[in-house]
Parts: C-alpha cells; sequence; structure tokens
C-alpha cells in the first residue's frame, strides 16, 4: 500500500514524526492525523515534476527535524499536541493513471476509517480524485464538502483523450457523486481556462467558484467567510485541497502550471489557518509542488508551511473545543 520514505528521496519523514504502515493498522491507531505522499505527475498536461514534491514538503524547513514545531500565532505544538505519524508514499506510478489513483484511495480510505486526518502531500493535483473519495466512502459519499484553492477550476471533461489527469478531478468527483457540486467552493481562480462549456457545465452544478477579481472586489475574508459557511451547511465534513499555484508565482514558481496575478503566500497561509480552524476538516491535501523549476526551495517552504498552518489549526480548534483555552483570536498578541 505505502513504504517508509519517499519513491524520490531520502528515506525521512515529515520534519521527523514518527513513521507508520498502512498495512499494519495496529502501527497508527492512536492517529490523529497520518500523512500520505502522493508521488504522482503522470496527470500533467504542462512541465511535469511534482513526483518530487512530497520529498521536498518533508523536508523544506530550516529548524530541527525533531518532530516539534511551536506555532507563535495558535500557541499550540501541532506535531506534539496531535498523534502524527508518516506513512510514507503510497507506489504511483506516471504510466499508470488508473492503478495508481486507485492505490492512493485505498491508503486514503484505510486512514480515514481508522479515526485519523489525511494528510497528502502531492504530486499533481489528479490526486484529489482519490483523495476526496476515500474519504467520502468513510464519512459519507456527497457528506463531504470540498475547499479548493488553486488557479485553476480542474473541471476539463476529456483531456488528451483520458478521463483522468489534473485538469479533471473536480469534475470526476462531482460526476461520482462522492461530493456534491453546490458543496464545492473554489477560490482563487483566474486566467483563461476552461471555456464557455466547461463554465456552463459547472453553473449547472451550482459550484461556487471565486475568481480573484472577485476576491480583490469584496476582500478575501468576507470571501472566505461566505465560502466557508457553505461548506458547513448540510455537510459533516470538509476537505480542503490547496493547490500551490493559486499563489502567485512571484511567491511560487516551482508548479507546473503557473498562473500570474494570484494570492500571496501570506493570504493562503491565513485563509488555511481559518478553514481549518473554522470548519470540521476531515482531509487535506497539497498538490503541484514541482521541485524542478522551484527557486532557492521557495515553494516546498510553501508548501511545507500549508501543512504546518492546517495542522496547528486543527490542534489549536480541537484545544479549544475541549476547553483548554478561549476561542483563537488573530486580533490578540500572542508575543509581548
Amino acid at each position: 500500500m505505502s513504504r517508509y520514505g519517499s519513491m524520490y528521496g531520502p528515506e525521512v519523514t515529515f520534519l521527523g514524526v514518527p513513521p507508520c504502515t498502512l498495512a499494519e493498522p495496529a502501527s497508527y491507531f492512536d492517529a490523529d492525523v497520518v500523512i500520505v505522499g502522493a508521488p504522482f505527475d503522470g496527470g500533467t498536461s504542462h512541465r511535469p515534476g511534482t513526483r518530487f514534491g512530497p520529498s521536498a514538503i518533508r523536508q523544506a524547513c530550516y529548524l530541527p527535524h525533531d518532530g516539534s514545531r511551536p506555532s507563535l500565532a495558535l500557541g499550540v505544538d501541532a506535531l506534539r499536541d496531535l498523534c502524527v505519524y508518516d506513512a510514507g508514499d503510497v507506489e504511483m506510478f506516471a504510466g499508470d493513471i488508473e492503478r495508481s489513483l486507485a492505490a492512493l484511495e485505498t491508503a486514503v480510505h484505510a486512514v480515514a476509517a481508522a479515526g485519523a486526518i489525511p494528510v497528502v502531500l502531492g504530486g499533481d493535483h489528479s490526486i484529489a480524485l482519490p483523495d476526496a473519495t476515500g474519504v467520502a466512502r468513510h464519512h459519507g459519499i456527497g457528506r463531504v464538502s470540498l475547499v479548493h484553492f488553486d488557479a485553476h477550476a480542474d473541471t476539463g471533461d476529456v483531456e488528451f483523450g483520458s478521463l483522468y489527469g489534473h485538469g479533471q478531478p473536480m469534475r470526476r468527483l462531482i460526476e461520482s457523486g462522492a461530493v456534491r457540486g453546490d458543496r464545492f467552493l473554489q477560490i482563487g481562480l483566474r486566467g483563461y481556462w476552461p471555456g464557455p462549456q466547461t463554465l456552463a457545465w459547472m453553473a449547472d452544478q451550482r459550484m461556487r467558484s471565486y475568481e480573484m477579481t472577485e476576491l480583490v472586489a469584496r476582500g478575501l475574508d468576507e470571501c472566505l467567510t461566505e465560502a466557508y459557511a457553505l461548506a458547513v451547511d448540510d455537510c459533516d465534513g470538509v476537505f480542503l485541497s490547496v493547490d500551490v499555484d493559486v499563489v502567485d508565482p512571484g511567491m511560487a514558481p516551482g508548479t507546473g502550471t503557473p498562473e500570474p496575478g494570484g494570492l500571496t503566500s501570506r493570504q493562503l497561509l491565513d485563509a488555511v489557518r481559518r478553514c481549518c480552524y473554522e470548519l470540521p476538516v476531515v482531509g487535506v491535501d497539497v498538490v503541484e509542488v514541482a521541485p524542478p523549476y522551484d527557486h532557492a526551495d521557495i515553494t516546498a517552504y510553501l508548501g511545507n508551511r500549508v501543512v504546518l498552518e492546517a495542522l496547528s489549526a486543527i490542534a489549536r480548534r480541537r484545544r479549544d473545543a475541549a476547553g483548554g483555552s478561549p476561542p483563537w483570536d488573530p486580533r490578540r498578541p500572542l508575543l509581548g
């Protein structure tokens, strides 16, 4: 199902958290979160290289890889306050997309069925199909909404003669019923794709897409408040899918399909923190980190911090729910 360490890189875990083996449930029976690598770029339509993303995300930090990361903003140490394991990479091969995606779905479902939150390190965005499906199989088909940060809608139909690829997972998810179209929230879209026919299909599904012009005009916070309210309406959990190309390529150059004019890295981190603190997140993936096009590991560092923001917010949400502290207020200074 998966192997310890990376398919493409050294055998390391995410910042030094303990390893586990998905084929041995006893090795993660007490997990709150299980990291799963999905080193797959067989669904790319432009520049490959995201197969190296999981290894880069695991390692991208200047601090010791000691399984500890206290958050200044949230006052928690997610890697210690939560029980986090790393299951290594699922074996995925670019030449067999259907087999690879099926293997990933099996792995993600195993994590969700064990009562843990799967956090999947991609890989191109085709992996969102098995990621969200695996989670929905456990929590209920059609009962998990999807919050999707991306420059692209990823709602294409048949591309290059295939139903599967990084431009199509969101259509496949809706067609399968795993995720409802009217509980599909897309944030950060921009550019020149898809065309009118695909946009009409999206409207028919009642998808809600926040294009960058709307985010700028209304303000990101207002749009997130609206989107997050929709995400929990008549759904039992939220899957968060983050494509790093939602960020302007000036701040995230290491990606396969860069689109100018996106969010800043600060905006993305704040949005992810809000999502995982305010909403019942049951699964996360971070995709499209492509180290061959990165500069000074900028994008790998961003991918690493997206994961840490998500974990830290989940840890703080659980602590506050247990009555351990007053609800987190971003306006309250932690330091000083």
